[in-house]
């Protein structure tokens, strides 16, 4: 591989010919083999957008040549338009305050500009003008985060949402056993078993919409510690304007830089919230795996949509591939907001210094779940078909049903009416008719499933 060679503060290094990057960046190559895995692309891209705006912002207030700043725009739009990720090689588990992402963006920003200008365009001088990587990648860690919870989490829930909601009209006609503690229970509409799951939704999405104020307020314009040495005053509402006008989406500047740079609050509550959304998608997940099963030797109360053969070795084998997709999304979820919580702790004095950690795991939580939540609208709720037969079958034999017959009878009398059934293997309205005083046409109508799913007392 041919090399060039580049110098920073710590002296000269050799660097690939080819790349954009420069001397700091490959440090950090060579410092930190860890993962292999460079930082997401969600983050990455907002990390440009960052330096566009802050350029775009210093050149409003005349703290940058203009001409060089429309270099940096330029230069930034550049990379945004192409495959700009081999540019930015550097690990995730690299200095906890990001600064080698940091100076990643600054060396190839700085490079290509000044190569597309002809200017002598600075990394540290110019590119990073007024910013520290104390507050530029809390600043990237919130932007990447909200842009992803505006643009794809949230209107990915709210489709499950709607798809729920109108599966549940769909299915309104059907009762089925309920189910506690997975034993027989008393009966259910269809209907009401997936408006549990609609709610469940659209609580996360109250919730997680009450976190953007916080996601979007933004630690640019603290600099090393907070203080925002070398930095304008005006600078950090310069650039939360700027930057509100590039993206759409409203950013204001953090009412404490001290907070923003020292602490992850905000992210960790934004993952717990996102921990229970995936709380809830395991609960519906699971809910249609177990309502699927069989289809002889289970519940068989619905039908998936068949997707794929389930076996390499049993031929005919279907499964619940998607509901198995989404509760391994939700496991994952789960896992990073523990990593998450941990590096929310990690604010030592003026900054937290697990940054790129926190990052990784909160961009990837939001990812999964939007992601997820429209395959499983799609091909798991929108399309599954219910078994009214075995529905029919199972209700039929339920002597729980005897319990719309308590203020008639009494719980101990309906007690042992459930148990003969129970033990005769008989249908409750047959046992019921030889065990009370009760006429048939009485039984029939107080024992109707569909007549019990409306809750109120037997009369």
């Amino acid at each position: 591989m041919s090399t060039r060679i580049e110098k920073d503060s710590m002296g000269e290094l050799q660097v690939p010919a080819e790349a954009l990057y420069g001397a700091q960046t490959q440090r950090a190559i060579n410092n930190f083999p860890v993962s292999g895995m460079p930082m997401p692309k969600a983050f990455v891209h907002a990390l440009i957008v960052v330096k566009r705006a802050a350029a775009r912002a210093n050149v409003k207030m005349n703290l940058l040549p203009a001409e060089m700043g429309v270099a940096i725009v330029d230069a930034c739009n550049h990379l945004l338009a192409g495959d700009y990720m081999r540019h930015f090689p550097v690990d995730i588990f690299q200095t906890g305050s990001g600064t080698s992402s940091n100076m990643n963006a600054n060396e190839v920003i700085a490079r290509l500009a000044s190569q597309q200008s002809g200017l002598t365009i600075g990394a540290n001088d110019h590119v990073n003008y007024g910013q520290s990587s104390n507050d530029v990648i809390p600043t990237t860690l919130h932007v990447s985060a909200a842009l992803l919870l505006e643009q794809q989490l949230l209107p990915a829930l709210a489709y499950l949402q709607e798809a729920i909601e109108a599966k549940a009209r769909a299915v309104d006609g059907y009762t089925k056993t309920g189910r506690t503690h997975l034993m027989d229970a008393m009966p259910v509409r269809m209907s009401q078993c997936l408006s549990a799951w609609a709610t469940q939704i659209a609580q996360n999405i109250t919730n997680l919409k009450a976190l953007q104020p916080q996601l979007q307020a933004l630690a640019q314009g603290g600099t090393a510690v907070g203080t925002g040495i070398n930095t304008d005053p005006g600078f950090a509402a310069a650039f939360a304007r700027q930057l509100s006008e590039d993206t759409g989406v409203h950013f204001t500047p953090h009412p404490n830089f001290f907070t923003a740079l020292s602490t992850q609050d905000t992210a960790v509550a934004v993952s717990g919230q996102l921990k229970t959304t995936a709380v809830s998608l395991m609960k519906i997940a699971n809910d249609l795996r177990w309502m699927n099963s069989g289809p002889l030797a289970g519940l068989g109360e619905i039908e998936l949509e068949a997707l794929q053969p389930g076996s390499s070795i049993m031929p005919g084998k279907v499964n619940p591939v998607i509901p198995e997709a989404a509760a391994m999304v939700a496991a994952q979820v789960i896992g990073n907001d523990t990593a998450i919580t941990i590096a929310g702790q990690s604010g030592n004095f003026e900054l937290n210094v697990m940054l790129p950690l926190v990052a990784q795991n909160l961009l990837q939580s939001l990812a999964l779940l939007a992601n997820i939540s429209p395959l499983l609208a799609d091909k798991a709720i929108t399309s599954f078909v219910v078994r009214d037969d075995k529905l029919k079958e199972a209700l039929d034999k339920n002597p729980i049903l005897v319990t719309a017959l308590n203020p008639i009878i009494g719980y101990m009398k309906a007690a042992d009416v459930a148990k003969k059934a129970y033990k005769q293997g008989r249908a409750i309205i047959d046992v019921a008719e030889e065990e009370t005083d009760l006429s048939r046409e009485e039984l029939q109508k107080l024992l109707d499933p569909h007549q019990l799913t409306l809750g109120g007392v037997a009369e």
